[in-house]
């Protein structure tokens, strides 16, 4: 009986490990919460539900994130799969950065350095007064500066646990 018990107990953890092997960019972590999705070393979070970029911050920041800031390619790549996983499209999306406090001067609402970025050709160009991120624009997918009142869904960022 025991030996049948730990047969499927190895079997469980041998499947899982390969599951787990077959999705290790988007993982699910005890580190996150529930519903969050780790992308490196921080938790993800998309909201589906559209808001203008402060209204966006400020549901992160009621969540003990703030507005998804991204360091580097592959990172903004993994963002969009979650966001692709969650609406089966490429809907424009809120991120955490912003000009509004001195034009052409971008930063990340959480803090993290603003060295990397994939803006459109063209962009950010600050027609009407863009001062807020979107992502996923145009047939690139790439940034877009946009008016802050537009009214977006949005993806939220922590540390993990």
């Amino acid at each position: 009986m025991k030996t049948l018990i730990l047969s499927a107990l190895l079997c469980a953890v041998i499947t899982l490990t390969r599951a787990a092997g077959e999705h290790h960019i988007l993982e699910r972590s005890t580190s996150c919460p529930s519903g969050w999705t780790k992308i490196s070393d921080r938790c993800f979070l998309f909201v589906p539900r559209t808001m203008t970029w402060a209204e966006a911050e400020r549901n992160c920041l009621s969540l003990g994130a703030h507005l998804a800031s991204v360091r580097r390619a592959e990172e903004y790549h993994q963002i969009q799969r979650l966001i692709a996983d969650k609406t089966h499209g490429n809907p424009q999306t809120w991120l955490g950065a912003s000009d509004a406090a001195q034009e052409r001067f971008w930063f990340w609402s959480d803090g993290t350095p603003f060295t990397f970025s994939y803006w459109c050709k063209g962009e950010p160009n600050n027609l009407r007064g863009q001062h807020c991120l979107q992502i996923n624009h145009g047939d690139n997918k790439c940034w877009d500066d946009v008016q802050c009142h537009t009214r977006l869904p949005s993806v939220c960022i922590k540390k993990t646990n």
